[in-house]
């Protein structure tokens, strides 16, 4: 399939979705995604929300996205480490490059590098706090 630029929600639907099916059957990450979220038809939306958002401006994301992250650390122990940030990130960038190809691919590598440190961050924050 040839590669096209990322251009409107329908490309970051794609992203999203293939991305996810990705997440959802990782042996190592998979289980924290799978066990938390129950429906996931909303919560795609809802993360191609964020991405769309992120991307292409606008206001039609809403959440938290470190409270929720907060709480998925807190519901697994403070098991969450740079390891499954690591992991996360790279089927991200898997996605992108089998996909789509041009500048929105490196924009939304740079934001998901930048968005997985904000989160990780976020969480030890949050563990230290919670002593």
């Amino acid at each position: 399939m040839p590669r096209k630029n990322i251009e409107n929600r329908e490309d970051i639907s794609l992203l999203v979705r293939t991305f996810y099916d990705k997440i959802r059957a990782d042996k190592e990450i998979g289980p924290f995604f799978n066990e938390m979220i129950t429906d996931w038809e909303p919560h795609l939306e809802k993360l191609t929300d964020f991405w769309e958002m992120n991307l292409f401006g606008g206001k039609i994301y809403k959440g938290n996205p470190l409270e929720a992250h907060n709480k998925v650390d807190d519901y697994f122990g403070n098991t969450i480490s740079s390891n499954e940030f690591g992991i996360w990130l790279n089927l991200w960038f898997e996605t992108l490059e089998e996909l789509f190809e041009g500048e929105n691919v490196e924009i939304l590598k740079r934001r998901a590098r930048k968005m997985g440190t904000f989160l990780m961050v976020s969480i030890f924050e949050n563990r230290a706090k919670n002593k």
